[in-house]
């Protein structure tokens, strides 16, 4: 597998990168996961725009998922080659409400669906693509899921947004890659069920035995160093801190 972050800054874009968003390829396979505010034109930058395959959204805050709103009008009125057939978009219930309503001005209330072919979320494993998935809910204030991806005997996890979690351990067990969030710093900010902060990042990842760590979704008020230094102060393995256009091998 092959993993590119496109976006990676937490609540809202930072002068050097978008919102969440991460492009995980396989066998000529493209799933993206999240597409918050900037991902979108960031995502041009590795790949076409009619080029994805699959998108999965791990909750409905816009930090995960507005410039699904400006796909939409990427897909909807393309002129050259007519409408795009839809694509699997994967979400927690109500995801099309959600993008019809933040959008405000579809041509009718089903014409998400006419672009977007949208799967609702469930704990649970199926197939996306080449990919083998597992997702569990996590623990913040929406539905939110948390995704373990495996192909060709590797595994990628990524967190989502959430809490300190059992069932983001259990996604993590193991992992080759684990792609978690870590938006608050230890000793300032501790509001349970909403985000973790870089020593539970890193606790998480030595309870998961996970092979390498990357932190993101730091928000840009956030110092990304000493979540990265609270994180390696508890797990053993190689750990850094998410970057835009970062490339990772699987």
């Amino acid at each position: 597998m092959k993993l590119t972050v496109v976006g990676c800054s937490g609540s809202f874009p930072s002068a050097e990168s978008a919102c969440s968003s991460y492009l995980v390829e396989a066998d000529g396979f493209r799933l993206l996961l999240d597409m918050g505010n900037g991902a979108l034109g960031e995502l041009q930058r590795h790949c076409g725009l009619y080029d994805l395959d699959a998108i999965f959204l791990s909750h409905l805050h816009a930090d995960h998922c507005i410039d699904m709103c400006g796909y939409f009008v990427a897909r909807y009125y393309r002129h050259e080659g007519g409408r795009c057939a839809p694509i699997p978009v994967y979400g927690p219930e109500g995801t099309e409400q959600r993008l019809t309503t933040a959008y405000a001005d579809t041509p009718s209330a089903s014409s998400m669906s006419e672009v977007f072919d949208f799967h609702t979320l469930k704990s649970g494993s199926f197939e996306i693509g080449p990919f083998s998935v597992r997702t569990e809910r996590v623990a913040h204030p929406v539905e939110t899921y948390g995704i373990r991806v495996e192909h060709g005997g590797k595994t990628l996890t990524y967190s989502g947004d959430t809490g300190v979690s059992e069932a983001l351990d259990e996604l993590a067990h193991d992992a080759d890659l684990y792609l978690c969030e870590a938006s608050f710093v230890h000793g300032k900010e501790d509001i349970p069920d909403l985000h973790l902060n870089g020593r539970e990042a890193g606790a998480s990842a030595q309870r998961a035995n996970v092979g390498r760590l990357v932190l993101t979704h730091i928000p840009p008020w956030t110092d990304a160093a000493q979540n990265l230094a609270d994180a390696v102060a508890v797990y053993t393995g190689p750990a850094e801190i998410a970057a835009p256009g970062a490339v990772y091998e699987i």
